[in-house]
């Protein structure tokens, strides 16, 4: 479970990219978060994870205060940046292994989970290469293996789809939809609408830092007493703000 409770953030104390936003995201769902360039979306993510401070509000992972106890917070959630362009001198069994040691994956179950991961996503023969030969696809997979080595309880993804071929695109989305089905939470924004219309149980639509809908796809339908696509529906409320 994610909980945000008057979450505010301004930069250079005039521009307020989040404006006390309220959101509650709890177990066995897939949550979509949605809003055009600039809404305050990976300001919100950035937050979640303790990446940066709020000015005001309070932020709980799993009933664990981010700012009070930021280690066990973290603890409990894997995040996967907009850019997997990281550690790139490293091997990516280097990078994986790096990965499980933060979080104390013992060595006989990470060996198995890096196995079970690099079998799902194709990637066991480019263990051995450096993150810098990859292609941007596959450094995107290899910082998911990364995230997940420990099984964490909460995913917490930016544009996880972002370069990752239509096979590897499909087995994160169904490994989605495992993990909130297991009764844990799946926190993730994307641009690709048709893919949260599908994939995602609720979702909010953040523009300026404010939360302009949030809930179930059929909810915002009859909210807004249309039949249309989530992405007819996500342009038409975002236009005029």
């Amino acid at each position: 479970m994610i909980e945000l409770n008057g979450v505010s953030k301004s930069y250079n104390g005039i521009r307020r990219a989040v404006d006390n936003l309220d959101l509650t995201i709890p177990d066995g769902e897939i949550f979509g978060f949605l809003g055009p360039n600039g809404a305050g979306k990976t300001t919100t993510i950035k937050m979640i994870t303790g990446i940066i401070k709020p000015d005001a509000g309070q932020i709980r992972i799993n009933g664990t205060d981010i700012a009070a106890d930021p280690i066990k917070a973290k603890q409990r959630f894997g995040y996967v940046p907009d850019s997997p362009d990281l550690f790139l001198r490293l091997k990516g069994l280097e990078y994986v292994s790096f990965m499980a040691d933060i979080y104390g994956v013992e060595q006989e179950l990470r060996n198995s989970r890096i196995e079970t991961l690099a079998k799902r996503f194709d990637m066991l023969d480019a263990l051995g290469d450096t993150i810098q030969s990859y292609s941007h696809g596959m450094r995107q997979k290899i910082v998911i293996m990364g995230v997940l080595v420990h099984h964490p309880e909460v995913w917490i993804l930016d544009e996880p789809l972002t370069g990752l071929d239509p096979k590897s695109s499909f087995t994160l989305k169904e490994m989605m939809r495992e993990h909130a089905d297991s009764g844990r939470t799946v926190f993730f924004s994307t641009h690709v609408l048709e893919v949260a219309e599908k994939l995602c149980d609720r979702v909010a639509i953040i523009n300026k830092g404010k939360i302009l809908f949030c809930g179930t796809f059929p909810q915002m339908q009859e909210h807004f007493q249309s039949h249309e696509s989530l992405e007819s529906l996500f342009l038409e409320l975002t236009k005029h703000e």
